[in-house]
């Protein structure tokens, strides 16, 4: 027949044999990098529908919320497009360049620190 001892861990003790120091692992430190905006710029080169298939493509954006971003863009010149950790930002901003430059067009894309 098997026995079950219950232990609490914060007493340190180990009743089984109390000789034994029983310490609780300490939860691992995770590093949260800080939070960037990504933002993308108008231009008057880049079609309206490459910038909503990005946005889809690279952002997984919705079709609204890409076509809302859209707009916002082309009639402010900046809109906020994303904010991310710093690495993943930047990752993407890159992967929106990139695309833009295969297919031809100017659009910037940028990334600054969540304020």
């Amino acid at each position: 027949m098997l026995t079950l001892q219950i232990f609490d861990p914060t007493t340190q003790a180990n009743p089984a044999n109390p000789e034994i120091e029983i310490v609780p692992q300490q939860d691992e430190m995770v590093w949260i990098e800080a939070p960037y905006r990504v933002l993308i710029h108008n231009d008057n080169v880049t079609t309206f529908d490459f910038v909503i298939r990005l946005l889809q493509s690279v952002f997984k954006l919705s079709r609204e919320i890409a076509e809302h971003v859209a707009l916002v863009t082309h009639h402010q010149d900046i809109a906020l497009v994303c904010v991310r950790p710093r690495s993943e930002a930047e990752k993407l901003v890159g992967q929106g360049i990139f695309a833009a430059r295969i297919e031809g067009f100017p659009l910037m894309l940028s990334c600054e620190p969540e304020e």
